[in-house]
C-alpha cells in the first residue's frame, strides 16, 4: 500500500520501501514490541527516521516472553525496526512480521495515520487511524493494543517535529496489554 491523499513530510517514504530490501533498510516496528517511553541512549543514525519516529522503550508481547524489556541492543538492532527474523523470541506463528506508520492527511481538526502490518514483506492488513485534536482523542483506532499504542508513539513523535515539541504525552504512558 502506498500512502495517499497528500502525504507530509514525515515518514513520507516509508510506504515506498521495495519488498526485496533488506531488514536493515525497512523502516518497520516488530508486531510484538510494546513501546513505553522515548529511548534517547539508542544508537541510531537518524533516529526521526525510525518507523515511530524516534527510539522507544518497551517490552515484548512475543508468547513466552510477554513482559520481557529487550536489552538496548535488541532494542536498536530489532524490536524498533521489525523483521527481527534473529530474534528468539518471534514466534514461528505470526499475523504480522512487522508494522508501519505514516501520516497520510491531516487539517486543523485531525489526523489520519494509515498504518500497513506485513507478513512476508507483503501486506496483511491495512487501514487509516484517526486522532481529534480537539479532544485529544482516538476517533478511529487499532483493535489491537500493540499497533495502537505503536500508532500513539509514531503520533507524539509526529507532533513534536511538526509542531515544535508539542507532544500528547504518550510517551510517559505505560499500556500494559491484557491477557
Amino acid at each position: 500500500m502506498v500512502a495517499t491523499g497528500g502525504c507530509t513530510e514525515y515518514n513520507v517514504g516509508v510506504f515506498n520501501i521495495h519488498p526485496l530490501q533488506s531488514s536493515q533498510e525497512a523502516s518497520l516496528a516488530c508486531p510484538f514490541f510494546m513501546p513505553t517511553r522515548r529511548f534517547d541512549a539508542g544508537e541510531w543514525l537518524h533516529p526521526s527516521r525510525l518507523p515511530l519516529g524516534c527510539g522507544w522503550e518497551g517490552y515484548c508481547t512475543a508468547p513466552d516472553h510477554h513482559g520481557e524489556t529487550p536489552e538496548p541492543q535488541r532494542l536498536t538492532e530489532e524490536c524498533s525496526l521489525g523483521y527481527a527474523s534473529n530474534c528468539p523470541h518471534l514466534p514461528a506463528q505470526r499475523a504480522w512480521d512487522a508494522v508501519r506508520f505514516a501520516v497520510s492527511s491531516e487539517n486543523e481538526s485531525h489526523v489520519l495515520v494509515a498504518y500497513v502490518c506485513e507478513k512476508n514483506h507483503l501486506p496483511a492488513e491495512n487501514g487509516n487511524l484517526e486522532f481529534r485534536f480537539s479532544d485529544e482523542a482516538w476517533a478511529r483506532s487499532h483493535s489491537d493494543l500493540r499497533v495502537q499504542r505503536m500508532a500513539e508513539c509514531f503520533l507524539d513523535s509526529w507532533r513534536a517535529r511538526k509542531r515544535g515539541g508539542v507532544s500528547s504525552g504518550t510517551e510517559d504512558k505505560s499500556i500494559h496489554e491484557q491477557s
